[in-house]
């Protein structure tokens, strides 16, 4: 059997200070199990917070899962609880029995700490370390200039576990490992710059995708071990590709192995319902409030950003932590001491969080997904501001989706939708999000909701695309959209790939690959995206032929790019619009070619400028706009 010491600790007097206070920023150093060689004993250390557990006990594989073989020892007041066992090694399984002093509660609870975790639906922590070679210092010494704010950001938002599935054995995901070679290969020839893992945190429902994480510390173990995602992020760095780890300190599931009640009391999250419980996800909220939960949350992002070398944090469902009446009715809330509905320990800790994370990693990127006119998401906390990096621009997505999916015949009486978005479009610096959520429940695929034949839909999706990508912003697309899945999205199963044996499916592919190619090499499309200077309407008044036409801009004196967007199937021949200057315009972009499915009306391959004025510009050119066309055009 082995035996347990107390002579033995990892946690300073600072260590404890700092974690009361809330400012321990490492506690995936300190906490959790860790293998340690001492006096010429091998073994595990063990720690764990419960300050109103009586007694905690640690078993496991190493001692049959007896509760009461092995106590740790309360740590002075500050309510972790540790001990040095014998004969524990790497590999194997175990858990807390938390005996509370209150109502002779007991409960076995997972390690909040916990580094890699059983296969779901077994909920046991395993002791493990964190070694790993990286083979991508040129990688990480370089990607702050990849996350500037004028850097071409094209984002590819995918699900590990549903990209794709191995039909002969049994519709398996890939692993990790399998994922590597492959998805680094995809994204390097589609010309993405980032991909986007939706949370690959340890949670226990696999339906909830992620976003019910109880693992804060740990990727999910149903595709490997953590060396086999430190080995895909290894191999998407290798190949040019950043990586975004969605990550949510919004809520967590209720599952008794996990944070809930943790030691008889609501230890992590806010005891009244009215505040710890979210009504819309029946879920648990984290006590901001709590400087302990502050330094729990706030080692969590740090450590993905170290330990696993990602690229950036996309924060998930922030507005649901900034209010306190978040999906309540009246009566449900309480409000804030000043009489409001602001959440002042969540404002207060998603500050704190951008402050750390640029403060330590400023060539990494913060984004939040926050659904409201919040003011300054994405602006710095001196300012008053919450410090993200980037925020999502959700109304930008609603608005066009909304747009895209009427009959082209009624789009005139819509119009609005297009141009709004520039009434507010740099008040954040935003990222454009066609993401998962508009492709599930019931909503349809992004080809199932435009309308008319299979013909239409492609050209529609495919001028939507290109629209997206004339717009500031960075840009965001989920896993399919590519390609044009005609399935909504689902966890179970792998992507449709074998429509890419169709031609409108294929030629979709095409122009995602064209649209980010032109997209990374020409400056106007991203370099002011955050900037005013960087758009500018050439026309956006032609509502009854549903047509738009815009300008992009560089800093640099001809870093123009020209776009016109046709939304309706019929052609507009001799179409006049104004310009900037003189010259030859080449026809850089043509959703409507034969090489994408289109058509093939265009431009043959450019227009030379007419000293005409028009659109307020000193030249015009006489374009074709093809039918549910977008078309670019670059002078010179």
């Amino acid at each position: 059997m082995p035996d347990i010491r107390y002579d033995f600790t990892l946690l300073t007097d600072d260590d404890l200070y700092m974690f009361n206070e809330g400012s321990h920023l490492e506690l995936y150093e300190k906490m959790g199990s860790r293998v340690i060689h001492r006096d010429g004993l091998k073994g595990t250390y063990f720690a764990v917070w419960a300050p109103d557990a009586e007694k905690v006990a640690v078993m496991g594989e190493f001692n049959g899962w007896d509760k009461t073989g092995h106590y740790l020892s309360p740590r002075g007041q500050s309510g972790i609880w540790e001990g040095f066992v014998t004969g524990v090694g790497k590999g194997m399984v175990y858990k807390y029995h938390i005996y509370s002093r209150w109502g002779g509660y007991r409960v076995d609870k997972a390690d909040p700490f916990a580094v890699h975790s059983e296969v779901p639906p077994l909920t046991g922590s395993i002791v493990w370390d964190l070694d790993y070679s990286w083979g991508d210092r040129e990688w990480m010494s370089h990607r702050g200039e990849r996350h500037k704010p004028g850097a071409p950001m094209s984002i590819y938002e995918m699900h590990l576990g549903s990209w794709r599935r191995v039909a002969e054995e049994a519709n398996r995901p890939l692993t990790y490992r399998e994922l590597a070679p492959g998805l680094a290969e995809y994204l390097k020839d589609m010309g993405f710059t980032h991909v986007e893992f939706l949370p690959v945190t340890e949670h226990p429902f696999y339906g909830s995708w992620g976003y019910l994480s109880l693992g804060y510390f740990a990727p999910t173990s149903r595709y490997g071990t953590p060396q086999d995602f430190m080995y895909l992020i290894d191999c998407l760095h290798q190949q040019g590709i950043g990586v975004i780890l969605d990550w949510v300190p919004s809520h967590f599931p209720r599952d008794e192995h996990g944070l809930g009640f943790f030691d008889g009391t609501h230890l992590y999250e806010h005891a009244d319902p009215r505040q710890g419980i979210h009504p819309d996800w029946d879920s648990l909220v984290f006590n901001y409030d709590r400087d302990e939960i502050r330094s729990f949350l706030l080692s969590s992002a740090l450590f993905w950003l170290g330990k696993y070398h990602a690229d950036g944090l996309r924060v998930d469902a922030v507005a649901s932590m900034l209010y306190l009446d978040y999906g309540r009715k009246k009566g449900e809330w309480i409000p804030n001491c000043y009489g409001g509905k602001e959440n002042l320990g969540a404002i207060k800790f998603l500050r704190r969080l951008n402050e750390e994370v640029y403060k330590r990693y400023p060539d990494v990127q913060t984004i939040a997904e926050e659904s409201t006119a919040w003011p300054m998401v994405s602006r710095p906390t001196y300012v008053g501001g919450l410090g993200f990096g980037m925020k999502w621009d959700m109304g930008w997505m609603h608005d066009t989706l909304e747009y895209m999916s009427k009959d082209p015949i009624h789009r005139k009486f819509h119009h609005d939708k297009l141009t709004f978005r520039m009434l507010y479009a740099y008040q954040e610096n935003f990222v454009l999000p066609l993401s998962h959520d508009e492709v599930v429940y019931g909503k349809g695929s992004l080809i199932q909701k435009m309308p008319g034949d299979d013909w239409q839909k492609f050209a529609n999706l495919r001028s939507l695309l290109g629209y997206m990508y004339a717009q500031s912003g960075k840009k965001l697309l989920f896993m399919g959209g590519e390609f044009g899945q005609w399935s909504e999205w689902y966890h179970e199963t792998g992507l449709d790939w074998g429509l890419l044996a169709h031609p409108l499916h294929a030629g979709l592919k095409r122009w995602v690959e064209d649209l980010n190619r032109v997209y990374r090499n020409e400056k106007a499309l991203s370099e002011l995206d955050f900037d005013p200077a960087g758009f500018q309407w050439v026309d956006c008044n032609d509502s009854l032929q549903s047509t738009i036409c815009l300008m992009r801009k560089g800093k640099g004196e001809g870093d123009t790019v020209l776009v016109a967007c046709n939304f309706t199937p019929v052609p507009r021949h001799n179409y006049r619009v104004g310009a900037p200057a003189g010259g030859f315009w080449r026809e850089i972009l043509n959703s409507d070619s034969t090489n994408y499915g289109g058509g093939g009306q265009g431009n043959m391959g450019g227009v030379e400028a007419s000293p005409l004025p028009f659109h307020g510009l000193p030249y015009s050119l006489n374009l074709v706009l093809p039918p549910l066309g977008t078309v670019y055009l670059k002078r010179g």
